[in-house]
C-alpha cells in the first residue's frame, strides 16, 4: 500500500513538474509572438557554452522605453596577456543614434568572474554612455572567452560584449 502511495505521488510531481514546463513555454512563445523585441536568439558564447532554451533562459528585462539606435565603439576586446590573478577592465563605448533617450535597463555577464558597470541614466540622442567590464582572472589558466549581455531599448537586445584573455601563471 505504501508503495502504490509512494508511486502515485511521485507521478503527481512528476506530472506537476512537466505542466510547468509546458505552461511556462507557452508564456513565452506568447510573449515573443506580442512582443518580438524581447525575442532572444543570440548565438552560443565564445567559450563553446549552448545559448540558453526558453525553458531555462531567464525572462529577458523588457523595457516600456520607445526603441533607438546604437553604435559600439566595439562589441569585442582582447585583453591579451594576463597575469593569473590580475582584475583587468575594460570600456565599451556606447552611442545614441537615434532619436529617443536610450535606458540601459541591465547588463547580465556570462558568469560570476565578469562584473559589470554601465550609464544608469537615460542616454540622450547623439550622446555617449559607457559599459565597462571588470574581469577577474585568478580561476583561469590559458585563453578565455567570456561575455556579457546588455538590455536596453534597441530592437535587437540583448547586445552581446565580448572579450578575450590569455592567462599566463
Amino acid at each position: 500500500m505504501k508503495k502504490t502511495l509512494s508511486i502515485i505521488a511521485l507521478s503527481v510531481i512528476g506530472f506537476g513538474f512537466v505542466s510547468c514546463k509546458k505552461e511556462n513555454k507557452e508564456n513565452q512563445e506568447k510573449l515573443l509572438t506580442e512582443r518580438p523585441e524581447i525575442h532572444r536568439n543570440g548565438p552560443a558564447d565564445s567559450a563553446g557554452a549552448a545559448a540558453a532554451t526558453p525553458e531555462t533562459a531567464a525572462p529577458a528585462p523588457v523595457s516600456n522605453q520607445p526603441l533607438t539606435t546604437i553604435a559600439l565603439s566595439e562589441s569585442n576586446f582582447d585583453f591579451g596577456k594576463v597575469k593569473k590573478g590580475d582584475k583587468v577592465q575594460h570600456v565599451y563605448e556606447i552611442t545614441n543614434t537615434g532619436s529617443n533617450p536610450l535606458v540601459i535597463s541591465e547588463v547580465k555577464p556570462g558568469c560570476g568572474c565578469t562584473v559589470p558597470d554601465f550609464t544608469k541614466e537615460p542616454i540622450m540622442p547623439g550622446k555617449k554612455g559607457k559599459i565597462t567590464l571588470h574581469f577577474d582572472s585568478t580561476n583561469f589558466d590559458g585563453n578565455v572567452n567570456k561575455y556579457a549581455d546588455v538590455f536596453a531599448n534597441v530592437e535587437k537586445a540583448p547586445i552581446k560584449l565580448t572579450f578575450t584573455a590569455n592567462i599566463q601563471p
